[in-house]
């Protein structure tokens, strides 16, 4: 397996924003990609972007919530063709703090963006230690450095991922199968398009795949960007709460992340 050129690549989350940019940026002659999104009509729009550029795509409507279901898919493409390249990208994003809704959201956020990527990489990683080969790429956060007002949950699930996918790495050093985090800050998306907020270097979907895509052919452990955000995440989580959390609270209160 080359990790520059994977033949066998599954994406969640692949029917807009990064999960698209991601499997564009993977689609060639001679590979084959697998989506899975919520929406039909994107699904399958993404997927024939990918057959034009000579992949074989196939795409699936799938409740990543659901482990049975998800289970059963990645069996299923792992069947047809063996799995290079696992990339566990749904998620979802939205204040959790001072809206009535806020406790069943956070619900959702964390069963999406935590029980959603176990449920990807579980049954992966099965199929790949069996065979001693793959790559398996965590799709977590900035923001899971440092838990941020208004983003409780957020925070929280991107950080879990941050954590778990650095737990498997360490655990296959020795193995064919890597396992790599990314963690990306803002990046364009149907989400950030709605926001009204300032966006700090907030980024191009095709520019952050080309990232993605080279940290991952390098093995990189973590593929964290931009560096100046990653800078300041870092020195937030490094300085006092007392001293960080008026600040935040100030510059994100109402925002949505």
């Amino acid at each position: 397996m080359s990790l520059s050129h994977p033949k066998s690549v599954l994406i969640t989350g692949g029917s807009s924003g990064l999960g698209r940019a991601l499997a564009l940026a993977f689609a060639g002659h001679g590979t084959t990609i697998h989506l899975s999104g919520r929406d039909a009509a994107r699904v399958e729009a993404v997927a024939e972007e990918c057959r034009t550029r000579g992949a074989d795509a196939l795409g699936r409507v799938i409740d990543v919530t659901d482990a049975e279901a998800m289970a059963a898919w990645i069996t299923e493409a792992d069947d047809k063709t063996p799995l290079d390249l696992v990339i566990a990208n749904a998620g979802i994003t939205n204040s959790t703090s001072g809206v009535p809704e806020g406790p069943e959201r956070t619900r959702r956020i964390l069963a999406v963006n935590v029980d959603g990527v176990v449920n990807t990489v579980l049954p992966s990683l099965a199929a790949m230690d069996a065979r001693d080969r793959g790559q398996i790429a965590l799709i977590a956060s900035i923001a899971g450095f440092r838990g941020l007002p208004t983003s409780s949950a957020y925070s929280a699930s991107k950080a879990m991922v941050k954590t778990w996918g650095e737990g498997l790495r360490g655990e296959r050093l020795k193995t064919g199968v890597r396992v790599n985090v990314v963690c990306p800050g803002w990046v364009e998306s149907r989400i950030t398009d709605a926001n009204t907020f300032d966006m700090p270097l907030l980024m191009a979907a095709d520019k952050a795949a080309a990232i993605i895509r080279r940290g991952l052919a390098r093995d990189d452990a973590r593929i964290v960007f931009p560096w100046q955000m990653h800078l300041a995440v870092w020195l937030l989580a490094a300085l006092p709460p007392a001293w960080t959390d008026p600040v935040l609270n100030r510059k994100l209160s109402g925002r949505k992340w």
